[in-house]
């Protein structure tokens, strides 16, 4: 038996702000598209964003590249959010991605990226991790690219971008959603191959070197007996 959505509320505290989503003056998103029948470079450049908007530029490596699904889009016998699709459900993703986190951060990563926004809530990030506990990762992955919200910004032939001003600070600036760099817990760093921070071993305490004595301490007059020979 499927279990439903919880219900979340679809604001934010930055929701009450002059233009949330839109800056007048801002410089506004290009939008990567083949609704226009795009040329081999501009098509060269939708395929680069989108890895870009998936895989952000820290995991756009030569090991994540989707060769196959390139060659689809290529000749058109798939769409732009089947492409996405195709990069999310790869092995690569979940390794980076799934593998490392838990559900909640990896619902934190899935909206940023493909929906375009930061999530709404806490509420939002336990709904959407029940749905994967008991549906599994296909099924939340094909609830978020047929969603309303998702097909009204960005249809079947768009790469989604990030949609909300509000994102990570910096000391130079902003950054947008997909390029912060995903958390590993500590509990994951076995699977990273990654040495553990923890100490197991046996509990030592802290001994602090041996200091010279000084002026007047009685272990220089004892030094000085130990010295002094019989005849």
């Amino acid at each position: 038996m499927s279990i439903s959505l919880l219900q979340y509320s679809l604001s934010t505290h930055n929701h009450r702000v002059n233009s949330f989503e839109n800056l007048a003056g801002e410089e506004q998103p290009r939008l990567y598209t083949t609704e226009n029948l795009p040329s081999c470079v501009e098509v060269d450049e939708i395929i680069w964003a989108s890895y870009r908007q998936i895989f952000s530029e820290h995991q756009t490596l030569s090991f994540t590249r989707q060769i196959f699904l390139e060659s689809q889009l290529r000749f058109n016998q798939i769409t732009v959010k089947d492409f996405i699709k195709g990069l999310v459900m790869s092995t690569q993703f979940r390794y980076l991605n799934y593998d490392v986190n838990n559900n909640y951060r990896f619902v934190e990563i899935c909206v940023q990226r493909i929906l375009g926004r930061d999530v709404y809530n806490n509420r939002e990030k336990l709904a959407w991790s029940i749905l994967i506990g008991s549906q599994g990762l296909e099924y939340f992955v094909d609830i978020l690219l047929n969603c309303d919200e998702y097909l009204e910004n960005f249809g079947e032939n768009t790469v989604p971008y990030q949609r909300r001003r509000i994102i990570c600070q910096r000391s130079k600036g902003e950054i947008p959603f997909n390029l912060k760099t995903p958390r590993l817990n500590y509990s994951f760093l076995s699977k990273q191959f990654m040495p553990r921070l923890s100490w197991s071993g046996p509990v030592r305490r802290f001994r602090p070197q041996e200091q010279k004595p000084k002026a007047g301490d009685p272990a220089l007059f004892l030094g000085m007996l130990n010295d002094i020979s019989f005849i």
